[in-house]
């Protein structure tokens, strides 16, 4: 069961509330439409019962609170709008994703393709679905947890008869198991056809609470439309006939050429129109909406108010001020590092920017080896003077900043509604991810470098140096280093541009601040010794030698600026982070 009560938002400057004092029942095993015109407040309603909105009042999920459930993907399913994700992923691709999210198996995923009809187009990207297939997979993203509650936001809007018809006929299977449903419609008619309760609102109010045979009863009724050029010489004759023959016939103008008439039917108004002389154009009948009703309607005369008594649930009336809402983030994937591994290679971003970033690091080494001036390991690193920092370590950089701005840009965990999740095992499995990745394009960059050379300009093998450790720890650390500065940038500053810039900062302006800051002090170049100094315990001779190599790569005033830019990064993305929780 599903209970709203007392829900009212938050005024925006001179603006009433879109929702205020709002309690209804959502009954389980019945699918409720909440019915209103555009700007009703029907949207903003399922807002604040998901605690996307800030407000006042609460709703109950089967007698809690959604904030108290623990896993909200396995007890309500939700589809606001169009599904969001990014738009190069494919459907199969978008639902193991959020099946790592909900915390359910990877097979459910082709389970759920299966029962909304798109298994045949499981590789189609989102950005290319039409809007009948999008509905489908954002049905099949709600029901990805087999959740109890589905909330769904105008699930009809826009769609052809037919899957109109085949989308209800699923909600209606899903209350037909025990759940409950709960979606939204300015069509009167569509919520007839479609709900066993309607709620109305009018203005964030409540002005009727019904069975949906009560609903259109008192709130459609048959007409005849009608269409002639002779409107007002028709409804003339149809009045003056009514009259005479002590008949209830209402005509309604509804404007130019067209009429709306009650209390009749097309064949009476017909020979109306035959005996006057008036062409007619079309006459068809249909099921008229009576409009928004009114306060009349909730305080109707005894019979009308005994039945509407009958259908109303009993809903305890919530005191003008009710707990705050507050606005929530989404809770962070279940499975966090499956997660964050189909995020990654779900989309063609990460084969391109690895693709390109080794291109550009074997052009960059040949050309410098061209010359035989340049020590051999910029040559191999791809590392010219004139760029801040090899294609390597730029292109671990931009995969780091594309893991939080993807999330920003397509959010597909949050689906659009809440904010990115800040929890810590979100984020140490995106830096883990990210990492291992860096460390792979670093090794795959060196390799085509090496490989490329040799087979250009022959001879023996290259040599490796003696300071190989010390070589390959720096060449590590930057790559990761600079991965896990665009993923903080980015995930501070909630833009893939922005994690970017946080990289390419550190030799831009750190490092020169840095040195001109060490140049009239106490020199780094002693920090290693001091380090070691820190650390008596002996290793073994090969533990030893990578230690040592780590203490000069830490020694460097890159390798300090790359330090220092991180903690900077990774302090501002906590404290961002604590200060929001606070506020929840």
């Amino acid at each position: 069961m599903l209970q709203a009560i007392g829900l009212t938002s938050t005024p925006r400057r001179t603006r009433p509330p879109a929702v205020r004092d709002l309690s209804f029942e959502a009954l389980p095993g019945q699918v409720t439409a909440l019915l209103g015109a555009a700007g009703a407040g029907k949207t903003t309603a399922l807002r604040l019962m998901l605690g996307l909105e800030p407000g006042r009042g609460v709703t109950y999920f089967r007698g809690r609170p959604l904030h108290r459930v623990a896993h909200p993907g396995l007890e309500v399913g939700v589809l606001l709008g169009d599904v969001p994700g990014h738009p190069s992923r494919t459907v199969r691709g978008q639902l193991r994703m959020l099946c790592a999210a909900v915390g359910v198996r990877a097979s459910r995923a082709d389970e759920m393709l299966e029962a909304v009809g798109l298994t045949g187009v499981h590789d189609l990207r989102l950005g290319t679905l039409p809007l009948g297939m999008d509905r489908r997979l954002g049905l099949a993203c709600a029901l990805l947890g087999d959740p109890h509650t589905l909330l769904l936001d105008q699930p009809g809007a826009g769609l052809s008869v037919r899957e109109n018809g085949w989308l209800y006929e699923l909600v209606h299977a899903h209350a037909a198991d025990g759940g409950t449903v709960l979606f939204t419609t300015d069509d009167p008619k569509e919520a007839v056809r479609n709900a066993d309760r309607v709620v109305t609102l009018d203005a964030g109010r409540l002005v009727a609470d019904q069975g949906a045979t009560e609903f259109g009863r008192t709130r459609l009724r048959p007409r005849v439309a009608v269409r002639t050029p002779h409107a007002a010489r028709l409804a003339a004759a149809l009045t003056q006939e009514a009259r005479a023959d002590r008949r209830s016939v209402e005509v309604v103008a509804e404007g130019g050429n067209r009429l709306s008439v009650y209390g009749s039917d097309c064949a009476a108004i017909g020979d109306t129109a035959f005996r006057h002389g008036v062409l007619v154009h079309r006459l068809a009948d249909e099921v008229g909406d009576t409009g928004v009703p009114s306060a009349a309607i909730a305080e109707s005369p005894a019979s009308d108010s005994a039945s509407a008594a009958e259908d109303e649930p009993a809903a305890a009336p919530d005191p003008p001020h009710g707990p705050a809402i507050e606005r929530r983030p989404a809770r962070a994937p279940r499975r966090p590092f499956r997660y964050e591994i189909r995020r990654l290679l779900g989309v063609p971003s990460t084969g391109m920017v690895a693709a390109a970033t080794l291109i550009f690091s074997v052009v960059v080494a040949v050309v410098l080896a061209r010359g035989g001036r340049t020590p051999l390991p910029v040559v191999v690193a791809g590392w010219p003077e004139l760029s801040p920092l090899p294609p390597a370590a730029i292109g671990a950089g931009l995969l780091g900043a594309l893991s939080f701005g993807d999330e920003y840009r397509h959010p597909a965990l949050t689906s659009g509604r809440g904010v990115v999740p800040r929890r810590l095992g979100l984020l140490i499995a995106k830096l883990t991810v990210t990492g291992a990745v860096a460390v792979l394009l670093a090794v795959l960059a060196v390799v085509a470098d090496i490989e490329v050379l040799h087979l250009l300009y022959g001879g023996d093998l290259i040599p490796v140096p003696d300071n190989w450790p010390s070589l390959c720890a720096s060449w590590i650390g930057l790559a990761v280093g600079c991965a896990w500065a665009g993923l903080l940038g980015a995930g501070v500053f909630r833009a893939t541009a922005a994690g970017v810039a946080a990289v390419l900062a550190v030799p831009v302006a750190v490092v020169p601040a840095l040195r001109a800051t060490v140049a009239s002090g106490r020199s780094v170049a002693g920090l290693p010794a001091r380090l070691r100094e820190l650390m008596p315990m002996r290793w073994p001779s090969a533990g030893d030698r990578w230690l040592d190599s780590v203490f000069q790569v830490v020694g460097q005033p890159v390798g300090v600026a790359l330090v220092l830019s991180l903690t900077t990064l990774l302090c501002a993305y906590l404290l961002t982070g604590l200060r929001r929780r606070a506020r929840w």
